[in-house]
């Protein structure tokens, strides 16, 4: 069953609609009709099992057949930190597939040997509703904006276990510190690595290094690892 977005502003208790870009990608390009049936998540942890009843020049509006709560979503609530790269495409992919692996939001991070300035949040905001929907997930990954290392780790509540990944440590292993975690946040460093000034500001603020293994990852690709191992 295809899977479609639908804000929770357009969701009533028997029915919502289906409007805009997921409209048009409703119509003319999966050219559904009415009578079929779709899912539809709202984003905020429901997915909706829905009949289309009526469309018009611009609205789909559907009739909810079942609701289902949390509709493949992991039980821990993963944020991933990440320093923003040179290559704007690769972190495409980094949001793209932390998404599908279930984070519940990314942060965008300015470090001192990060050389771009800017996030292009819009952008990967669409990415991340793309991989939400291909993944059949019901929970839409916040996009944060650009943060500053240090005002970043100002921001995180102590309830939530940090997690700075180091190539320069030699365990323990992520996995193993995870174990009992319902709430994780790892922050994960630029193409040069986090400076030292840096790694010691993470761990005055509470973030314990870990290892990833014994290979030295590109930033997506530690990213992504780090989301896998969260999501198991």
């Amino acid at each position: 069953m295809e899977f479609f977005y639908s804000p929770p502003t357009f969701i009533l208790a028997h029915s919502l609609t289906i409007e805009g870009e997921e409209f048009a990608h409703l119509t003319h390009v999966m050219r559904k009709k009415v009578g079929d049936e779709i899912c539809v998540v709202d984003g905020v942890g429901h997915a909706y099992d829905v009949r289309i009843e009526e469309l018009t020049k611009r609205t789909a509006r559907c009739r909810i057949l079942q609701r289902h709560d949390r509709l493949h979503e992991q039980l821990r609530d993963v944020v991933i930190a990440a320093a923003v790269l040179k290559n704007s495409s690769r972190f495409d992919i980094l949001v793209e597939k932390c998404t599908e692996l279930g984070v519940n939001a990314i942060v965008p991070l300015q470090t001192e040997r990060t050389l771009p300035s800017h996030a292009k949040t819009t952008r990967w905001q669409k990415i991340a509703l793309a991989a939400m929907k291909q993944s059949e997930r019901c929970v839409l990954p916040t996009i944060h904006d650009l943060h500053s290392f240090h005002d970043f780790l100002a921001s995180i509540p102590d309830s939530s276990l940090k997690l700075l990944p180091h190539e320069k440590v030699a365990g323990p292993m992520m996995s193993e510190v995870i174990r009992d975690a319902s709430s994780i946040v790892v922050c994960i460093g630029p193409e040069g690595g986090f400076s030292d000034e840096e790694v010691s500001a993470a761990r005055a603020a509470g973030f314990q290094s870990v290892s990833l293994g014994p290979r030295r990852l590109r930033t997506e690709t530690a990213a992504i690892v780090a989301a896998a191992i969260c999501s198991r």
